[in-house]
């Protein structure tokens, strides 16, 4: 990507694959500010079916985006869905306090203003999936028997807590921030169809302490089925990781963001196997940067040449 006369262009844009372990990397999509040429079919060759003249209306336009919509091209589309398919929350307690419009919706928004409508959806077609996320729920907040989204007569969904010890449930607009995140968290990781990349800021934010370690074990089990990448400034979250999971990010001299891996930090490895953790270590200055105390240049790599 480039800038021209103050307006994004793409300058070049390609894809390839290697059509085996030892073959040559072919390039099936090549195009350079609006043109180019793509190799369509599933196993795209030299062989295969080749448009030299792919024009697009304006060279800001990605070919991935254009291309990918078209059956022929289904490696293309693949790529596409998956990018097209990533979850990055911007999930908000005051959006999912509001009242939306009836009818039950499979996936929770980046918002999670449609918390009420995907719990309607649970109830009215998978009620087994909302038994094991309240089951989980109830033990994380005491107290708590369940969650109930109510039509109201104008056409508008209601969200509601019933706390075991009363017979009558609250809005959810008057129960704590903390339970309504870790209620759109559990939604959004035990979702059989979980999006391909999921991406969380902060996800300790409203949650007690003690939660984070089972929110981490969940962020690991979502990923054997997802991409998850989350950012944390908590350190009791980060001792539920481990080392070769953590990137730790920083500036180098001239301003740009970097990231290491903490297991590539030096000394890092060694307090591991010696009893320490993640969190503790971060806090006290051992990453060597991260933390407005310590000096902020480029971690020293563990090993020759690693980093």
């Amino acid at each position: 990507m480039d800038e021209r006369k103050g307006q994004p262009i793409i300058v070049e844009e390609w894809l390839q694959w290697r059509r085996s372990s030892q073959g040559k990397p072919f390039r099936f999509l090549d195009v350079r500010e609006g043109k180019g040429r793509a190799v369509s079919g599933e196993f795209p060759d030299e062989g295969d079916n080749r448009d030299n003249n792919v024009t697009l209306n304006s060279p800001d336009l990605v070919a991935v985006n254009a291309l990918g919509q078209f059956s022929e091209d289904p490696r293309v589309a693949a790529l596409r869905d998956f990018i097209t398919g990533w979850y990055v929350s911007y999930f908000t307690v005051d959006e999912a306090r509001t009242q939306p419009e009836a009818g039950p919706q499979e996936h929770l928004s980046r918002t999670g203003d449609n918390l009420a409508n995907v719990i309607q959806y649970l109830q009215e077609r998978d009620e087994d999936r909302l038994k094991m996320i309240f089951d989980i729920l109830r033990r994380r907040v005491p107290r708590i028997e369940k969650v109930l989204s109510e039509q109201m007569p104008d056409g508008r969904l209601l969200l509601q807590i019933k706390d075991a010890p009363f017979s009558n449930p609250i809005l959810a607009r008057f129960s704590s921030d903390g339970t309504l995140k870790m209620l759109a968290y559990l939604l959004l990781l035990h979702d059989p169809a979980i999006p391909p990349f999921i991406g969380i800021e902060e996800p300790e934010n409203f949650l007690h302490p003690r939660l984070l370690p089972e929110l981490a074990e969940e962020c690991r089990a979502a990923s054997e089925g997802s991409q998850l990448l989350a950012t944390t400034h908590s350190p009791f979250f980060l001792d539920s990781l481990k080392a070769e999971e953590v990137c730790v990010m920083y500036r180098d001299d001239d301003g740009f963001a970097n990231a290491m891996r903490a297991s590539n930090i030096e000394g890092i490895p060694q307090f591991i196997e010696s009893g320490a953790s993640l969190g503790n270590l971060w806090m006290e200055g051992r990453f060597g940067m991260g933390d407005p105390f310590v000096n902020q240049g480029a971690p020293r790599p563990r090993g020759k040449g690693r980093g």
